[in-house]
Parts: C-alpha cells; sequence; structure tokens
C-alpha cells in the first residue's frame, strides 16, 4: 500500500476507492437536473403522478421528483446551521460532490471548504464551483475530516450529511470541537440504529455491507458528542418523513437494489433517520 498522509487506514482506503469509481446513476442523473449533485436521500411527501403519464417522459419525471425530495432534505440541514455571515465559513465533512456546499453558499453567502477523501469527487467539486462562478468561495480538499490540518476556531458552523457512517464519532466529534469557535453549530442528518430495539437488524447489516460502512447506534452521536462540547439543541426524527422517498425510489428504474433493506430497518423500528444540531460550548 502506497503512503498517504490522507488515508490512515486500510478502511479508509477501501472507502475511498468506492467513492473514486463510483458512477450510480441515482446520484448523477439527479444532480444533472440542477447542477447540485447531493449524494444523499429525501425527505418529505412523494407525487405519485410521476409514475402515471405518458412514457416517454416518466423517466424524466422520476428524476425530478426524486431531485426535488433529495433538495428538500439538503434545505433542511442548510436552515439549521444558524445565522450566517457572507464572511463567516463552514465546512462540509464528507462533502462528496458539494450539493450541500454550493447550497449553503447559495443561502447564506458564506465561505465554504468542503472535504473529501475521494480524490475524484473533490476535483469534480471544484470544477463545479468553477462553472457555478464561485471557486474564489467555495473550495473542496482532499482531506480527511478526523484530521483537515485547518486551524482550531476557523469555522462558525460544520455539517456531516449521511457522512457520520464511515468514522469513529470520537474521533470526528473531537476534531469538530476543535475546529468550531465557541457558540458555533454542527449538524448532522444520518441514519442510526435504535438502541430500544437491541443490537443492528438484519437490514441494518445488509445497508452496512452495501455501503462498506458502520452505522452507530443512536446514543453514541449524543454520548461522544456531549464528551465533546457540542450540547445538542434540537433534535428532529425524520424516519417517517424519508420513507417515501425510499417508497418510490424501489418502484423505479434508478433502484440499486438496497431499497427494501431501508424499508425493513425504518418500518421495524429498528432503524431512524435523524437531524441532529449541536452547539460548541
Amino acid at each position: 500500500m502506497t503512503a498517504n498522509p490522507v488515508l490512515e487506514s486500510l478502511y479508509q482506503h477501501s472507502v475511498a476507492n468506492y467513492w473514486n469509481a463510483e458512477k450510480n446513476p441515482v446520484n448523477l442523473r439527479l444532480g444533472e437536473v440542477d447542477g447540485l449533485y447531493h449524494h444523499h436521500y429525501g425527505i418529505g411527501d412523494v407525487d405519485w403522478s410521476v409514475l402515471d403519464g405518458p412514457a416517454e417522459t416518466r423517466e424524466k419525471r422520476i428524476v425530478n421528483e426524486l431531485h426535488r425530495l433529495e433538495s428538500v432534505q439538503a434545505e433542511t440541514l442548510v436552515a439549521r446551521l444558524g445565522p450566517l455571515r457572507h464572511e463567516d465559513r463552514v465546512m462540509d465533512a464528507g462533502s462528496g460532490r458539494g450539493g450541500s456546499s454550493f447550497l449553503a453558499n447559495l443561502r447564506h453567502g458564506c465561505h465554504v471548504d468542503g472535504v473529501s477523501i475521494s480524490e475524484s469527487q473533490v476535483a469534480f467539486a471544484n470544477e463545479q464551483a468553477r462553472q457555478r462562478g464561485v471557486a474564489d468561495k467555495v473550495r473542496f480538499h482532499f482531506r480527511n475530516m478526523l484530521d483537515t490540518g485547518f486551524d482550531t476556531g476557523s469555522f462558525q458552523a460544520i455539517w456531516n450529511n449521511e457522512s457520520t457512517m464511515y468514522v469513529e464519532l470520537s474521533l470526528l466529534f473531537a476534531e469538530h470541537a476543535r475546529l468550531l469557535r465557541r457558540g458555533g453549530r454542527y449538524v448532522c442528518i444520518t441514519g442510526c440504529y435504535n438502541d430500544a430495539y437491541g443490537l443492528p437488524s438484519r437490514a441494518i447489516s445488509q445497508i452496512n455491507a452495501h455501503y462498506i460502512c458502520d452505522i452507530h447506534s443512536r446514543s453514541t452521536y449524543f454520548r461522544e458528542m456531549v464528551a465533546n462540547r457540542l450540547v445538542p439543541i434540537s433534535v428532529v426524527d425524520l424516519t417517517a418523513a424519508t420513507v417515501p422517498y425510499w417508497e418510490l425510489r424501489a418502484k423505479t428504474h434508478l433502484a440499486t437494489g438496497i431499497e427494501q433493506s431501508f424499508l425493513d430497518a425504518y418500518k421495524n423500528g429498528s432503524f431512524q433517520y435523524l437531524l441532529i444540531a449541536a452547539d460548541r460550548v
């Protein structure tokens, strides 16, 4: 294995290799709708009429609707980042192809640093920033979100959008607490397993295998946040809101085969989809 200061383990190499090679239509086709490539799931009520109507435009209607739902999810997260000024600096941890970063800049005018261990995603997102004319304010870096190298206290807000399941939360939240200034905001949207159910269900194990990730328990998020001076101020259970997205996706040409595992896990109570906002104290 070639030495790499960003990738610190064999597991991180495997995750990076996965996302460097990833060209899934459920990510790329949706991003082509308006140039915001989100790489996450959706929330909200589905317009089921997209499955009806002329067959020749059915795929386009489905793509537009799935993208609308994932954009609602991103807007929900960005709205929780707190009041931001144009001069504020925020960080997208696990930034993918940049959708949430561009949205934060659009809504708040702030400076955004995106961090990813996928070199291909970083290159893609920086090219998007150039094309959108915001490369002076939105930048993407090939860095490890557990050890970013950014200055202590240099960010007003940080978020993870469905990326926490690739790292140890104790290490992640320690780095976030270092980077956030006092009073700064941390937000994540994540799937977590429900401690009240017991150990991770079979469906969760299938999701872990599909995405090469390790879904954490709900209690681990709160324990590690508080241990690292990130005090939760808002918790929103989005589980019921995300089920319609998965029900629609399962019926489309963009299904990847993992949809039923998500639906089973959400419906049997073993899996929850949460938004957690916390302040750095």
